[in-house]
């Protein structure tokens, strides 16, 4: 969520262009304020009200001393009346409150200045590249055939037993995806390097299903509800309440593992010393992908269910940048182990997800599509998840110090299933076998090749 008074207050033509970058309607800005007046005058009044009581309950102890009852008397009758327009106030601004807070959720983040401008993908800018693609004597297969012929990938019975866009994978294909899995978590887990900068993450085992609050905290709630599965038949009305213990939660499948894992601090305040925290999680995850049929679908590319490692950290907002730059070359470094080429695209403004200020892409190469495909998307949120969390997530520089709000960034280290399809493709030979990088062959008891 962004800051109220800077969006009002704060150069707002300037605003109004980035909004306006992001896809947000010209009227946003005045929109925001329509909203704000009636609520920030409904406050000042309330003050005001409270204000005059708490000075008349003063007045009324004085003269209770001073034995002027029947004046103390004719003051409390004042005093309920201003309690009677307070509690007429209240519920006019709850309500307002509650149309601000909900118009507020819904505005994205603001694109850094770094940011390329554009509508859409059409945009991004490419910023480096990286080894070089694969060159075949023969015609290359795509993972879908080479799974099938392989019998390592069943498209065809995972169809039959949940639906589409789902995969079974067998025998070395199941072991080839939990030696990625292990590859990623131990890479990414190893010490911090000082001099490149590199890994240093605390592994973590989050849950799978999460609450809607913790949705709303990273932007997924309530602009994404659709792209999400929702479990219906277990909101708990008697155990899991928010603060005022009225409201049962509702309870989804995570997308991410960037949702539990940047929650985890939510409604603390750390210690400065502590950041950056760094955390690695390896999650299945599970996406409804609504408004993408037709595209990208064949295969493991566009799954409901698929396997993630994700990368997640918190930091002081004037080390963020430095560290998306850390973090998307951790990413990388998976790749470049694994001898991948791969390129690395800044996203423009149309390109961006909603809770992004600057987002590079990290694109592996693929033989059957000859082109680089997404396979990990490093975002700096700066502040905007903080302010969203449940009662904030923020860190204080010393004891005394006024508390801030923490940047939050993400990434994937990388997607498993997108992993296994360029590992296929790109080490494919001309007799349908794949050989295994010389890398990952500790975490699949020494194989070679797969035929």
């Amino acid at each position: 969520m962004l800051d109220i008074k800077k969006l009002l207050v704060d150069k707002p033509e300037t605003l109004r262009t980035k909004l306006e970058q992001r896809g947000c309607p010209p009227d946003t800005l005045h929109r925001l304020r329509e909203l704000y007046e009636p609520f920030r005058t409904l406050i000042h009044r309330r003050d005001e009200l409270n204000a005059r009581r708490n000075r008349e309950s003063h007045e009324i102890g004085a003269l209770m001393k001073a034995g002027q009852k029947d004046e103390a008397e004719s003051r409390r009758i004042a005093v309920r009346e201003l309690g009677d327009q307070i509690g007429k106030i209240t519920p006019e601004l709850s309500e307002a409150e509650k149309r601000l807070h909900e118009f507020m959720l819904t505005i994205p983040n603001l694109p850094h200045d770094s940011v390329p401008v554009g509508p859409d993908e059409s945009a991004n800018q490419e910023i480096k590249r990286w080894g070089t693609p694969p060159q075949f004597d023969f015609k290359p297969l795509d993972h879908v055939e080479l799974g099938n012929d392989l019998r390592i990938l069943d498209i065809e019975r995972a169809a039959r037993i949940t639906g589409a866009r789902f995969a079974i994978l067998r025998g070395l294909g199941a072991r080839l995806e939990r030696a990625l899995i292990n590859f990623c978590l131990d890479l990414h887990t190893q010490p911090f390097n000082p001099e490149t900068k590199l890994h240093g993450y605390e592994e973590v085992w989050p849950p799978l299903i999460v609450n809607d609050r913790t949705l709303i905290g990273t932007g997924q709630l309530p602009k994404f509800e659709d792209d999400l599965y929702r479990l219906k038949d277990v909101e708990d009305v008697s155990m899991e309440l928010d603060a005022q213990k009225t409201t049962p939660r509702k309870y989804y499948l995570i997308p991410t593992a960037e949702v539990p894992l940047t929650n985890i601090y939510a409604a603390e305040t750390l210690e400065g010393s502590r950041l950056p925290i760094k955390m690695v999680a390896y999650t299945p995850c599970f996406r409804s992908e609504a408004g993408s049929y037709g595209k990208d679908t064949r295969g493991l590319i566009r799954q409901h269910q698929f396997d993630k490692v994700e990368l997640v950290k918190l930091t002081r907002p004037e080390d963020s940048y430095d560290e998306l730059e850390s973090l998307t070359r951790d990413a990388e470094a998976v790749l470049e182990k694994l001898e991948l080429a791969y390129r690395r695209v800044a996203l423009s403004t149309g390109d961006l997800g909603f809770s992004a200020a600057k987002t590079y892409d990290i694109e592996v190469w693929l033989p059957s599509q000859n082109t680089y495909r997404e396979i990990s998307s490093c975002s700096n949120c700066e502040e905007f998840q903080a302010r969203r969390a449940m009662n904030y997530l923020r860190f204080s520089r010393s004891p005394n110090s006024k508390p801030e709000f923490v940047h939050t960034l993400n990434g994937s280290g990388l997607a498993i299933g997108r992993l296994w399809v360029a590992l296929l493709e790109n080490y494919q030979q001309a007799d349908g076998s794949v050989v295994i990088p010389e890398a990952l062959r500790p975490y699949i008891d020494g194989l070679e090749l797969i035929k």
